[in-house]
């Protein structure tokens, strides 16, 4: 059974507690403090490997831990840090934060390899700790703590062309005549249980990507059959070919059903029932009512909506040439890069801080208000201030904790400074 998609659960490596201890040699009665840092924890990294095109691989394993790092020792020595841990995904597989549903990350185009947990930094052995006032410090820093997340997997399948239309109308017929994919045919609903991908190269042109999009049914954008697995795979496409039994070879109509297939595409998101769509009346071969055209009917009603309408036959050939011509032009016309999942979630400024104390304070000597606090030192060491997100978060940070608000109380005004562990700004409303 194909798999598109995955609940499992990741947890990046603590860091390494520093290590408290004092040097003893001979003729060295009062050594001072040696104990050394720990080790870094593993990082959780995500990483495409195109030998995949399915995530069946997590229905076994749906855990997956970075290793710890290991605690200082005595004569300065560092633990180790822990090994990473690489999670080998097909490329277009969407990550998810499981509760919010919100994207963390989209293993598409340039997206190769992604961090997605750091492993915890280790702590200090007390030999940072030795001041002319402290000489034998007897404690040192505990490592930063993991981070774990539940994770939604989804596989969006990446290709530029979609093949919708109902289970049986020939689309595997058309895709193995046009591209060099082999998908299974036989005469069967949903015998298509996975998107088969093909490559369609055309004389004079690049060609394009195109995917069986498989069979869908009345109802599967409320989830009937397997209707979300499915439509998942064509949020990416730029252009639709919606393939009809022309011929009516099961009793069916075809304008009731290029109709019907149209309405779950709107209802489970209006974006892609927007996007350009070409007809394929296939099965023309197996036409022998002349008096009683639906080739005429299906052109009248649907070319007057914009929608061209090719008469075709994937079993014979016929037609197809001039459709992949045209879809080719079409895709041209378009020219925009496949849809790309914007990050939503951020592992990183999401936990770890929020039941951690902080102070807010006006320091009359330097003329400054001060931030300070376990709260905003983890915040300030998760974050990436220098990157435009970066600095959007905190900023959010800081109104979302109170923080702004604090500073507002004590009589805060314009340009003035707040000094947050040796980093200051500008204050501006």
């Amino acid at each position: 059974m194909f798999a598109d998609r995955a609940r499992i659960f990741v947890r990046s490596g603590k860091g390494g507690d520093g290590h408290v201890s004092f040097r003893r040699e001979k003729y060295v009665p009062n050594g001072g403090p040696d104990g050394g840092d720990g080790g870094h924890g593993g990082d959780v990294i995500f990483e495409v490997d195109e030998g995949l095109n399915t995530l069946i691989d997590f229905r076994h394993i749906r855990k997956y831990r970075a290793e710890d790092g290991e605690e200082g020792g005595k004569k300065n020595c560092r633990g180790k840090d822990g090994n990473d841990i690489v999670i080998k995904v097909p490329a277009g597989t969407v990550v998810k934060e499981a509760e919010s549903g919100q994207v963390i990350t989209d293993m598409s185009g340039d997206n190769k390899r992604c961090i997605l947990l750091k492993g915890g930094k280790g702590g200090n052995g007390n030999q940072h700790y030795a001041t002319s006032t402290m000489q034998v410090p007897k404690y040192a820093q505990p490592g930063q703590p993991a981070q774990e997340l539940e994770l939604i997997l989804e596989l969006k399948v990446i290709a530029d062309v979609g093949l919708v239309g109902f289970p049986n109308v020939g689309k595997s017929t058309f895709l193995s005549r046009v591209t060099n994919a082999k998908p299974k045919i036989a005469n069967y609903h949903f015998t298509t249980l996975n998107p088969n991908l093909g490559v369609v190269d055309l004389d004079g042109s690049k060609g394009f990507v195109i995917a069986d999009i498989p069979g869908l049914i009345e109802g599967a954008s409320e989830g009937v059959g397997l209707g979300h697995e499915f439509l998942r795979h064509i949020e990416r496409t730029k252009v639709i070919i919606h393939i009809v039994d022309a011929a009516g070879t099961e009793g069916r109509d075809p304008i009731a059903d290029i109709y019907a297939i149209n309405k779950e595409l709107e209802a489970y998101n209006p974006d892609i029932a927007k996007r350009p769509q070409v007809i394929a009346a296939n099965k023309i071969d197996a036409i022998y009512d002349e008096e009683n055209d639906p080739i005429s009917a299906i052109k009248a009603e649907f070319e007057s909506q914009g929608v061209d309408v090719y008469p075709i036959s994937a079993v014979s050939g016929q037609g197809v040439k001039e459709l992949l011509y045209r879809v080719n032009q079409m895709l041209e016309e378009i020219n925009e890069e496949p849809t790309i999942f914007a990050q939503e979630y951020f592992p990183e400024y999401a936990k770890g801080y929020s039941d951690e104390p902080y102070t807010v304070v006006y320091d009359e000597e330097e003329d400054e208000y001060v931030v300070e606090g376990p709260r905003i030192e983890k915040m300030l060491g998760y974050t990436n201030l220098e990157s435009e997100k970066g600095f959007t978060f905190f900023q959010n940070f800081l109104k979302d904790t109170g923080i702004l608000a604090e500073l507002e109380e004590l009589g805060i005004q314009e340009g003035d400074t707040v000094r947050m562990y040796g980093l200051s700004f500008d204050y501006y409303k």
